[in-house]
């Protein structure tokens, strides 16, 4: 039953994550985009990469986020199959929210689920890309 749960809250995570992606101030997929500090571009189309992975960071008071990495083909490629290291051109986008307590999913899941709790994104935090040259 426990494993249930946790299937359910993952794949509800999950769902959460691509459904609720915000969307950046400004025109972020366009070639001359670039960040005013460092001028570092970000790449076009990122927001519609395949997502990788997706997890939860809990440091002690400090943070709890929602974060997902993202990856262009190459980097897909190249970690479906294994390839250490990356190939040239592969790029992970790293995208971070602050995780909220989902009161509407968590009366959902009080029948089937008594005490699971539901979190979706909030408020946007950050995005980083690594990127291999």
């Amino acid at each position: 039953m426990k494993r249930s749960a946790f299937l359910l809250v993952a794949v509800a995570t999950v769902a959460g994550v691509v459904a609720f992606t915000p969307p950046a101030s400004g025109n972020a997929d366009s070639e001359e985009a670039a960040s005013p500090i460092y001028g570092v571009k970000i790449p076009p189309g990122y927001r519609e990469w395949q997502l990788i992975a997706v997890n939860h960071l809990l440091l002690a008071g400090k943070a709890d986020q929602l974060r997902a990495q993202l990856g262009n083909d190459i980097a897909n490629k190249a970690f479906r199959e294994g390839t250490i290291p990356f190939p040239d051109g592969a790029i992970i986008a790293a995208i971070h929210w602050t995780r909220v307590l989902s009161e509407d999913n968590n009366k959902v899941l009080a029948g089937p689920f008594p005490g699971a709790q539901s979190f979706v994104i909030g408020s946007p935090v950050n995005v980083q890309f690594m990127v291999k040259d």
